[in-house]
């Protein structure tokens, strides 16, 4: 266990982060300096962005980068006796994450083919599974296991569906992020001013802590009128990275082996992960049914996702993306209502959370067939 005095603690984090942000902040900049060919793609007939205007996808890189440096600073100030390799977890996430970020380089510049990327996909979750990290809320462990790598290619195409306006996919991405940090707070050992975090827990907090700050660098120059998207090196590095991290605090609430919760009834897990990941989940239902309902493949892009439904409804890309800041910051108050006050879970208490997500859900879905019956009057006129 890690023995901290939590104010000491904090000071430090706010320290890592702020330089991990100017990191972000400064190496993005540097990146759009030398982007005036690399990572720039006008294939539009493959890849449909809500932006006409060609910018280059190169955010993605900033946070495997500010990933790698979160885990180094961990092996540098805090592993003197738990050296990184003993880690399995760690491994398993150094390994799918790699390979996603090396996927999403390559389908950036070449435009690779959707096989390879599910293959890869898969095999990111086959890792995971290897490593120890693995949905575990059912007796059965092929059901356990099918459905970790369900929950990992979904995810990762979620996140890379939802990059399709300026700031939507950071921002969610960043509360998500925070849900993590504040299960791994709540559910700590506290004493007095004392924390006490089991020995690699802080090394997830760095990871988390250090991809946040390198998303709040991004924003500045992705928040509408972006100038760089994350492209697909950074929505499948954050699919992979967020699934792991899902696993690990939301799905199973264990910590490197050690339990930092009783486990609750299944349908406590399912509405947790629900409210950490509503917005993906969400828009990527939405574009599936109406995409389904138009017998068209859900699998090929399109300007029809929640985001620019709302937009085709009056919305500006910015209000677009401070509504999802805001349904993202309701759930996490949720989350930390759940974890934090309800002792006994009842039956009660989830059908309210459903139905907060059932309303959520009903708003988005009607908004986007609204914009399809405004767009059939149009044509009728």
């Amino acid at each position: 266990m890690h023995f901290m005095v939590l104010s000491s603690f904090i000071i430090v984090l706010a320290v890592f982060f702020l330089v991990i942000a100017v990191f972000s902040f400064l190496l993005n900049g540097l990146l759009l300096k030398f982007s005036s060919t690399l990572g720039i793609r006008n294939n539009v007939e493959t890849i449909i962005r809500w932006s006409n205007t060609s910018k280059p996808a190169l955010g993605g890189i900033s946070f495997f980068i500010c990933f790698l440096i979160s885990v180094a600073g961990y092996a540098v100030f805090f592993s003197e006796n738990n050296p990184l390799y003993h880690d399995k977890q760690l491994l398993g996430i150094l390994g799918s994450s790699g390979i996603a970020f090396l996927m999403g380089l390559s389908d950036d510049a070449y435009n690779t083919k959707p096989v390879f990327k599910l293959i890869t996909q898969i095999l990111c979750g086959v890792i995971l599974i290897f490593s120890g990290i693995y949905i575990s809320v059912f007796e059965n462990m092929t059901i356990n296991y099918c459905l970790t790598i369900f929950w990992v290619v979904g995810m990762m195409n979620s996140i890379n569906m939802l990059d399709n306006m300026d700031a939507i996919t950071g921002i969610v991405s960043s509360f998500i992020i925070l849900a993590s940090i504040a299960m791994m707070f709540i559910q700590s050992t506290w004493d007095g001013n004392m924390i006490a975090l089991p020995e690699f827990s802080v090394l997830y907090l760095l990871m988390l802590v250090g991809v946040l700050a390198s998303i709040s660098g991004f924003l500045f120059y992705n928040w509408h009128p972006s100038k760089i998207f994350m492209g697909d090196t950074g929505s499948q590095f954050l699919g992979v990275f967020l699934a792991a991290m899902g696993i690990i605090f939301f799905w199973n609430g264990t910590l490197s082996g050690e339990t930092l919760n009783e486990p609750g009834p299944v349908t406590e897990h399912i509405i947790i992960v629900v409210l950490s990941f509503i917005v993906p989940i969400i828009d990527t239902t939405t574009v599936t049914i109406n995409r389904i309902l138009k017998k068209k493949s859900p699998f090929i892009g399109g300007r029809d996702h929640t985001t620019h439904s709302l937009s085709y409804l009056g919305f500006s890309d910015g209000q677009v993306a401070l509504l999802f800041a805001g349904i993202s910051f309701i759930s996490l108050v949720f989350i930390i209502l759940i974890n934090n006050f309800i002792g006994n879970w009842k039956i009660w208490h989830f059908l309210f959370f459903s139905l907060y997500f059932l309303i959520v859900f009903s708003g988005l879905f009607i908004c986007s067939r609204m914009r399809k019956v405004m767009e059939k009057t149009k044509a009728d006129f």
